[in-house]
């Protein structure tokens, strides 16, 4: 059984930094232009979790959002946003001003939110393909609502385990409408890959040289 990697060095920390720096920051610019608003995001933080604590920065609900990599990598990763942020991000793109949001959430809000996602993460998955040398394609989001403090009481009860996560943290600005963080969090396995493949394409572009 090959042995459980729980933790990552500094090396490996500024690669996941760099690499969701860039990809994240150009899908920055997809959705600018779908909110049609200034979008900000700053340079990630990247942390290991233990799956457990993966809702700990949440209150009542929030927005998952599931991305498979159906070509080029092997894994997926998930984008975490409030849904207050969601319900302005939803107006904005159905041409209001940002300020409706005083509905529930609908089918309404995750359809806009899975098309905004589907955009930023096909631009992400552009500039990583441009970055590790590898061709790569996502699959449609899978969008789903999740009761924050249900699902922190069934996590606690697994805080033994070795289920590790890489969180990358962003602070995202949307005019002066959204001043909040997005979360990507990914499988540990799956980080590893993309290091590994960016050492690859690193030395790569140096053989060429």
């Amino acid at each position: 059984m090959p042995e459980l990697i729980t933790s990552l060095d500094s090396e490996q920390v500024d690669i996941l930094g760099e690499i969701a720096n860039i990809s994240v920051g150009n899908s920055a610019t997809s959705l600018s232009v779908m909110v049609r608003n200034k979008v900000e995001i700053t340079t990630p933080t990247v942390t290991i979790i233990n799956r457990s604590e993966a809702l700990d920065d949440y209150e009542k609900t929030c927005i998952f959002v599931q991305i498979h990599y159906v070509k080029g990598l092997d894994g997926n990763n998930v984008m975490i946003l409030k849904e207050q942020d969601v319900k302005i991000l939803t107006d904005l793109m159905m041409g209001g001003d940002g300020t409706n949001i005083a509905s529930e959430l609908t089918e309404l809000h995750l359809s806009a939110v899975s098309e905004a996602m589907n955009q930023m993460m096909g631009t992400a998955a552009t500039s990583i393909s441009s970055l590790l040398l590898v061709p790569t394609d996502i699959s449609t989001p899978d969008v789903n609502t999740i009761d924050v403090e249900s699902v922190k009481i069934f996590e606690k009860m697994f805080e033994g385990t070795m289920d590790k996560f890489v969180k990358v943290s962003f602070k995202m600005t949307v005019g002066d409408l959204i001043d909040s963080f997005m979360v990507q969090l990914y499988p540990m396995n799956f980080a590893l890959e993309m290091i590994e493949k960016f050492k690859i394409a690193g030395k790569t572009a140096i053989d060429r040289l």
